[in-house]
């Protein structure tokens, strides 16, 4: 998936870009654990906060490719 810097992404492009389906950001995202923001009944979320998040997790979790937990 090709972006942009300071890009805005629907559920549709964020499901893709993690490789999840779609109702389980959809939890994610109603439940506050994924950064995004509700725009009128549509969901959207910066590239930029997610990826931020994504390496916040990976912290706090060890490294996936290491076969660590914490």
């Amino acid at each position: 998936m090709q972006t942009r810097t300071g890009a805005v992404l629907t559920v549709d492009e964020l499901a893709g870009y993690l490789r999840i389906p779609k109702s389980t950001l959809y939890k994610l995202a109603q439940e506050g654990k994924v950064p995004g923001q509700k725009v009128g009944r549509h969901w959207r979320f910066r590239k930029e906060a997610v990826d931020r998040w994504l390496d916040r997790t990976e912290d706090h979790r060890g490294v996936a490719s290491q076969g660590g937990r914490k």
